[in-house]
């Protein structure tokens, strides 16, 4: 089914955050912002311009709506503790692998207080740990490992129990990550415990931005 003006204008504003934040908090020009879509668009008839402009219009009342979420999730950020670590390696492991290895894995490791993740694909595990347990890893699994990253840093948002009950934090946060180009490798959410993994090049950008 073809797609209407109005929801191609709000497909195009969803992925674009930098125009989205914008048009959030109204600094944008709605005619510009018209004009630009309807060229990228390749829909430059009048009517497709002023319909884009009264979708666009209508799409920032309800961003509004969610800038003034904004002020809850800031106070609740500004009370949360930020815990770095770097040295963070991740293993992208082949799903033929017997949980047993990996519980065994994750044993030794919490045996010496140091940090391991499993995040459970539908075709991989990931394995996120510190570097000084990369060898461990990597004689227990050989050529099960599909994919292996280091240089990676660890940013983890500690909030209170109040984020259950706080709309839209996560996107916020994924947003500034985007908005300041910054890839985000690798996240988990554990109640309370928000973390990002990503390279250890982007930590000061990422320390700037996440300052509440």
């Amino acid at each position: 089914m073809e797609k209407s003006t109005t929801e191609l204008t709000i497909e195009y504003i969803k992925n674009h955050p930098n125009i989205k934040s914008c048009l959030k908090k109204e600094l944008i020009n709605y005619s510009s912002l018209a004009r630009l879509i309807a060229k990228e668009l390749k829909i430059e008839k009048k009517t497709s311009k002023e319909a884009i402009l009264v979708a666009a219009r209508r799409f920032q009342y309800k961003l509004k709506k969610e800038f003034s979420y904004e002020k809850e999730i800031k106070e609740l950020l500004a009370n949360s503790e930020t815990e770095i670590k770097n040295k963070i390696n991740v293993f992208i492991l082949e799903k033929s692998i017997d949980l047993e290895m990996i519980d065994e894995i994750q044993k030794k490791i919490r045996k010496q207080m140091g940090t391991f993740y499993i995040l459970e694909g539908s075709n991989s595990y990931i394995l996120i740990t510190q570097e000084k347990y990369s060898d461990l890893i990597k004689n227990k699994f050989k050529q099960k490992i599909i994919k292996y990253d280091n240089n990676l840093v660890l940013i983890n948002l500690k909030s209170s129990k109040d984020i259950e009950q706080t709309r839209g934090v996560i996107s916020y946060l994924t947003s500034l990550f985007t908005e300041n180009g910054v890839n985000i490798l690798e996240f988990l959410s554990c109640w309370t415990d928000t973390i990002f993994i990503i390279s250890d090049k982007d930590l000061p950008k990422a320390m700037n931005f996440l300052k509440f």
